[in-house]
């Protein structure tokens, strides 16, 4: 039987960390090479390098880092197998929650991505979710071991600080969504799949959202269905309409206080993980706007800000951008109001701020409710979406100080 100390009632990092598992599951990333050959499998190889070529796309490139890619994950089923660990390698259409429970450990081979699709699946488990980075030149990998340090290339020696428990557990908390009203128990789309099946696939989401307007369901019963949705968000959750040129009408409401309706480019909910991605790009500022705001100051109290000074002004902006993140650990949400409406009819009291719970309702006509960039579900008109941190249901991964 595998040991991997600590579990879900404590979550805490301070327990001593045992890592030896017996089998371990390694989900591989889809690679780009992988991707555009699923999509053009009737082409023969000459002519998909043709059509790369053709849309100035470096075919060798593309083709040296995939064998690149399987040649690592090759080499860590090896290592770990040489620990004496049974090790499946799993592809994307194959890992489900069987694999998890088969496994003991699941590391993931790619980058972010391949992180956040393993964690998708990882329900009412505390088995650990470790990230290898197989491309840290084009991969940041945030979610990955360090990757200047511990690439997948080099997995020998951070699977043997595991073992020897030179290691710290960290505990990643998520986003529970509870849904009511009418598209309450749709079934989600997987977008990831759906990039790779059916690219046609929101054109005809689009055609059943028309044929619903022009015959409603009824709805009976005077409580509306709910249900939590079968997949917590690691990084962020995504609310707005799904064609983004079209502006996201809903109702808001924060920690009990009071709805505001509010009109905006829709609305992002996310983690401490997730406080460096989506959070952190959408609310960062640029040393040049510091520059202008502190140049403004300086005109409107007659303070004499060191506005010319680049060393200070790009300290003071990096402290500012450092601040929007918080610890994953932390049970508590982040959100942000994008591209707000604000006049007369419509004010938005705080497009930026911690939680505890949110509640939206929805105001739109063809909406979703994204997860971590790969589950949508529908969000239209009457629905209403509760957004808590999943107690007990953090992903566990490992953290070298």
């Amino acid at each position: 039987m595998c040991v991997c100390q600590t579990t879900t009632a404590d979550q805490s990092d301070d327990a001593a960390p045992v890592f030896r598992p017996r089998k371990v599951a390694v989900l591989t990333k889809v690679t780009r090479y992988e991707y555009e050959r699923r999509r053009h499998s009737w082409l023969s190889e000459k002519e998909f390098r043709e059509y790369l070529e053709a849309k100035d796309s470096d075919y060798e490139g593309l083709l040296q880092r995939h064998n690149n890619h399987k040649a690592t994950v090759e080499a860590v089923k090896k290592i770990l197998e040489a620990e004496g660990i049974e090790t499946k390698i799993v592809k994307r259409f194959e890992f489900t929650t069987n694999i998890i429970d088969w496994a003991d450990a699941v590391f993931t081979a790619g980058g972010d991505g391949t992180y956040l699709l393993a964690a998708s699946k990882f329900i009412n488990s505390d088995k650990p979710l470790i990230g290898l980075n197989t491309d840290p030149d084009k991969s940041e990998g945030h979610l990955c071991l360090p990757k200047r340090k511990y690439p997948a290339v080099n997995f020998a020696a951070a699977l043997k600080r595991m073992l020897d428990g030179d290691f710290r557990w960290k505990w990643l908390q998520r986003i529970q969504v509870t849904m009511s009203g009418q598209h309450a128990n749709d079934e989600p789309v997987e977008l990831h799949n759906q990039q790779l099946q059916f690219p046609e696939h929101r054109y005809v989401e689009h055609i059943a959202e028309s044929e619903q307007e022009r015959h409603p369901v009824n709805i009976t019963s005077n409580t509306p269905p709910k249900r939590v949705l079968p997949v917590l968000a690691l990084n962020e959750v995504f609310v707005g309409e799904s064609l983004s040129s079209r502006v996201s009408y809903y109702e808001f409401s924060v920690d009990d206080g009071p709805r505001e309706k509010q009109k905006s480019s829709g609305i992002t909910i996310c983690t401490g993980t997730g406080s460096s991605s989506w959070h952190f790009h959408i609310n960062h500022l640029p040393v040049a706007s510091v520059r202008d705001i502190l140049r403004i100051a300086s005109q409107k109290t007659g303070c004499q800000f060191p506005v010319d000074d680049l060393r200070t002004m790009e300290s003071i902006t990096n402290e500012f951008n450092s601040s929007l993140g918080f610890d994953p650990s932390t049970p508590l949400m982040a959100y942000t109001v994008r591209d707000p409406v604000v006049n007369g009819i419509f004010q938005v009291s705080n497009p930026r701020n911690f939680a505890k719970q949110i509640r939206i309702r929805s105001r739109m006509w063809d909406a979703c409710l994204v997860i971590d960039g790969g589950v949508s579900f529908k969000f239209n008109d009457g629905a209403v979406a509760t957004f808590e941190i999943a107690k007990n249901n953090a992903i566990r991964t490992v953290v070298f100080d």
